[in-house]
């Protein structure tokens, strides 16, 4: 018994001891991508019914860390399309492109790394082709966002990542001149891919 018990905080050694090598090793940069689950909320305030489809998306980030606990992340993608539906009717089509940027606190845990982050998101809305041009929405939305994630190690430097974000991105939408009120897509993000750190 006493031998086993020997042995485990041998190998317990040993492994704390790779582990802090990996990460004396690794630098402040970490980047990521991901396949994203977009799930809007689709909160409309208009009374047109409106709302927009789920879809997945890429995304791609890049981190600094201040420390090992404290970072900030730069989300990034590339411009959204979206349909547009107004009760269930297809109206039009939109664009979307919603960098954020969070200040994300690292945990430091045996085998991996859990993560929380809160930041400010802003969207630029473009492209908007709604009913003809009989209808529009205003091109800037600012709003904060969440997250929790994970970080897992699988090799040196290379990291399994799984992440959730709540972002609020809500509009202002207009036809024919006159404003009809916001409509909140809101969307949670459930998104799973890989990370390097350097």
């Amino acid at each position: 018994m006493k031998k086993q018990i020997i042995a485990a905080a041998v190998l317990s050694t040993l492994m704390s001891g790779a582990v802090f090598a990996q990460q004396a090793q690794e630098g402040p940069w970490m980047v990521r991508v991901r396949a994203v689950n977009l799930d809007s909320e689709n909160k409309d305030r208009t009374g047109l019914g409106l709302t927009v489809n789920n879809k997945i998306i890429p995304d791609f980030d890049v981190s600094y860390f201040f420390s090992k606990n404290i970072a900030a992340e730069l989300l990034l993608t590339t411009p959204q399309k979206h349909r547009v539906s107004s009760n269930g009717t297809k109206i039009g089509t939109l664009r979307h492109l919603p960098p954020t940027l969070l200040a994300q606190y690292h945990f430091e845990l045996p085998g991996f790394k859990p993560y929380v982050g809160a930041g400010l998101n802003y969207t630029r809305f473009s492209s908007v082709k709604l009913l003809g041009g009989a209808a529009t929405v205003q091109k800037n939305s600012f709003g904060p966002a969440l997250q929790v994630g994970v970080d897992i190690p699988l090799a040196p430097h290379l990291y399994l990542n799984f992440d959730i974000k709540k972002v609020y991105i809500d509009t202002t939408v207009s036809a024919g001149g006159v404003k009809q009120g916001t409509f909140n897509v809101d969307p949670l993000l459930y998104g799973v891919g890989l990370g390097w750190r350097f």
